[in-house]
């Protein structure tokens, strides 16, 4: 689907750290955190999944774009560790925006994709206003030359647009002038559906385009929905569905894992 994941409709399953080092609700266990990874990487490839994506979950209240460097050093020991772990594509995500961190992590462990969230234009966030950064995370994967994808997304959870734009246009410029490799549809929040008039509006018009540039579904997608939901995009990214009870800060269930990717091939 991606360089990167090989996979017809890739599942990539989230790998959420408890708070690391440094942040406000860090309990002192750095082992924990670790062991925590651990366990969910290994569910989720167990059930099925075709890639994992981490990130700093646990990190709230999180940094704009530019998380502090002892960050940086505790999730590239994290991802190296589970890069050892398990057997499949790992991706990373800096939350809230740290691009060249996330770009950094994936070029010293050899990770495959980073998220960004906010890659071109600028949006109004509960961190403030944060802008994208294409021009400096696409020159930073090219100086590390790093085989590394980057996942771009268009109307961000938790997040509203500084000004509206038609929203092609603003899919043209994350692929063809923010050199965006993939694009990520979600809802308003973490775990909130996706809008399905949004998705089919983000893939007629990637379609439009003429590129051969991946569409995926990153929140809200549910064992109920994933079948439906991958009938119109090229992959989803879920967490909460595949956590006990639903919960996105709980364990990830790996019999829930299993019905959500036999219920996806429905």
């Amino acid at each position: 689907m991606t360089r990167v994941i090989d996979a017809a409709r890739p599942i990539v399953g989230m790998v959420h750290l408890d708070a690391l080092p440094g942040a406000p609700e860090f309990d002192g266990d750095r082992t924990a955190i670790s062991e925590a990874m651990r366990r969910d990487a290994q569910r989720l490839a167990a059930g099925g999944v075709d890639a994992l994506m981490v990130e700093n979950f646990g990190d709230t209240p999180f940094y704009a774009d530019d998380v502090p460097k002892h960050t940086v050093a505790s999730m590239a020991a994290l991802v190296a560790d589970l890069r050892r772990t398990v057997d499949l594509p790992i991706g990373v995500n800096v939350l809230r925006n740290d691009a060249a961190a996330a770009v950094s992590i994936a070029a010293a462990t050899d990770a495959s994709f980073v998220r960004v969230n906010v890659h071109t234009g600028t949006r109004v966030t509960d961190q403030g206003i944060v802008s994208g950064r294409a021009a400096e995370t696409v020159r930073l994967r090219e100086r590390l030359d790093a085989d590394v994808d980057i996942l771009a997304d268009i109307d961000v959870k938790h997040s509203a647009p500084i000004a509206e734009r038609p929203l092609a246009e603003t899919l043209a410029d994350l692929i063809e002038r923010g050199h965006a490799d993939g694009i990520i549809a979600s809802g308003a929040g973490t775990g909130r559906e996706t809008d399905r008039d949004h998705l089919e509006a983000v893939v007629a018009a990637r379609d439009r385009l003429g590129v051969d540039v991946p569409v995926f579904v990153g929140s809200g997608v549910t064992h109920e929905t994933v079948a439906e939901t991958l009938s119109i995009a090229d992959g989803v990214i879920v967490g909460s569905a595949l956590k006990q009870g639903g919960e996105a800060t709980a364990p990830v269930e790996e019999e829930g894992v299993r019905e959500l990717v036999a219920a996806a091939d429905h």
